[in-house]
């Protein structure tokens, strides 16, 4: 994961002075900017525009008709330098750091002590979005979308909040029943109530949530991590890395979706891998189990979904026998991402009307599994965990019938920034099993349906065209 380079934190300026030096447009911005917080604002400019005197006017800020002085930074709590002239914001940046304040130069990253982050004001909820100075127009872009997504009423949510937490501390001593009610309040009816104007109506509701019997019981969410591409993440899946206590996670999971959790749950990586089972199966529903009843909330986050191949049986099994609540929350499976990527379809009205999800791990001898007869029927076929055993899988299908020139693919890493799609034939896939620069989760598909792919510009062969074929003995 990529490191910043600025910590983000938020000055408290309220009633203190904050220094604007410059006259021109660069200065007016900043002062309207700063006029969003009540802290007392100073301009300093000999000779100020027609604009930043209006700005100034309306929002009763000082004007200091002189040229710039260190003394004019004396005592603020921050500094910006907005002349557009770079010997005289560089001087203004060295006398404000003699001064001990923090400064913030215009368009000039390199001098600055802090950056000035495009903001969404819903006070006093506030929203500060930054990309260190690299890319403004793109964090103003981002403000655009998050001023859609929150109502100008939110603030009211926020200020209810307040409001209350010297009531909640009170009758809520325990610090994860106030964690649970907090919570409940912001997703709940109570948030309903305010950001409708209810503010009595909301209050009310708050103190009868208050008042019922806190909610101490533990509960297990299985939840579908999808295939590894953050946005391939549901809503749902975030919010609950967001309440969780306990995260428990498998090797395939990212970091950066686990990192979506709360800063202060626990990470338990149980993870396995093909030859390489970290936890058994046993010791994960052990776990759950006991979390669970330690009253704590636990994410069981698992790659894709939870019921395609994740075991998920058998913890839900475990938790049932253990009398633990639990709930089930769906995941993109690799199948969905992988054909989105191939830009191949998994079903196609004329050719194909049906899809299996299989994994070649059950090839048990030389007994065809059962849905192989599928296949031959003209099924579209996902094998999961099916590198090592695709040239066997190829093997076994054109025994049974299959015709060798059956459009197959293969993806590895399917939605992932490392990505690699594979596109060939049935007779192709032996090829797989020995490529060596191949190591991650491979996913294959095989089926007539997948004829009718789009031409991908970025796919590879799943084989050289001299490469061997699997022909029918």
């Amino acid at each position: 994961m990529a490191r910043l380079t600025a910590f983000p934190a938020f000055f408290r300026v309220s009633h203190r002075t904050v220094a604007v030096v410059g006259a021109g447009p660069a200065a007016a911005a900043k002062l309207r900017l700063l006029g969003e917080t009540d802290a007392s604002l100073r301009v300093i400019a000999c000779e100020p525009s027609a604009e930043l005197l209006a700005d100034a006017a309306r929002l009763n800020a000082e004007i200091v008709r002189e040229t710039f002085e260190p003394r004019h930074v004396a005592g603020a709590a921050l500094v910006f330098a907005a002349t557009e002239i770079e010997a005289q914001d560089r001087a203004v940046a060295e006398a404000a750091r003699a001064a001990g304040v923090p400064v913030n130069v215009v368009d000039r990253p390199e001098l600055c002590d802090f950056i000035t982050p495009a903001i969404v004001n819903r006070a006093p909820l506030a929203v500060a979005i930054g990309t260190e100075g690299a890319a403004p127009v793109l964090a103003r872009h981002v403000r655009a979308r998050i001023e859609a997504m929150l109502a100008p009423e939110t603030g009211r949510l926020a200020s209810l909040a307040e409001s209350l937490r010297g009531v909640v501390a009170d009758l809520l001593p325990a610090a994860e029943s106030r964690r649970r009610f907090w919570a409940k309040l912001f997703d709940g009816p109570v948030a309903a109530r305010a950001l409708a104007g209810d503010e009595p109506g909301a209050r009310a509701e708050a103190m009868r949530m208050m008042a019922a019997e806190p909610d101490v019981a533990g509960f297990v969410w299985l939840v579908g991590a999808g295939p590894g591409a953050t946005d391939l993440l549901t809503l749902r899946a975030q919010r609950l890395l967001q309440e969780a206590d306990v995260i428990v996670h498998d090797a395939l999971v990212p970091q950066e979706v686990i990192s979506m959790g709360r800063r202060d749950a626990e990470r338990v990586s149980v993870g396995k891998r093909k030859g390489a089972h970290e936890v058994s199966q046993a010791e994960i529903g052990d776990i759950l189990v006991r979390e669970a009843r330690a009253g704590r909330r636990v994410v069981r986050l698992k790659s894709g979904d939870p019921l395609v191949f994740g075991r998920a049986g058998e913890e839900m099994a475990a938790l049932d026998a253990a009398g633990v609540s639990y709930e089930i929350v769906p995941g993109v499976t690799a199948a969905f991402a992988s054909a989105a990527s191939a830009k191949a379809p998994l079903t196609l009205r004329g050719v194909s009307s049906s899809l299996v999800f299989a994994t070649g791990h059950d090839l048990d001898g030389r007994t065809l599994p059962d849905w192989a007869g599928l296949a031959l029927g003209g099924a579209t076929v996902a094998v999961y965990m099916g590198r090592s055993v695709a040239g066997a899988v190829a093997e076994r299908l054109v025994e049974a019938g299959l015709s060798p020139d059956t459009p197959a693919a293969a993806i590895e890493n399917a939605s992932r920034a490392d990505e690699t799609i594979f596109m060939g034939r049935l007779r192709d896939l032996p090829a797989l099993a020995e490529r060596g620069d191949v190591t991650g989760p491979v996913l294959i598909l095989i089926g007539r349906a997948l004829g009718e792919a789009a031409e991908h510009a970025g796919a590879e062969p799943l084989a050289p065209q001299d490469g061997r074929a699997i022909v029918a003995a």
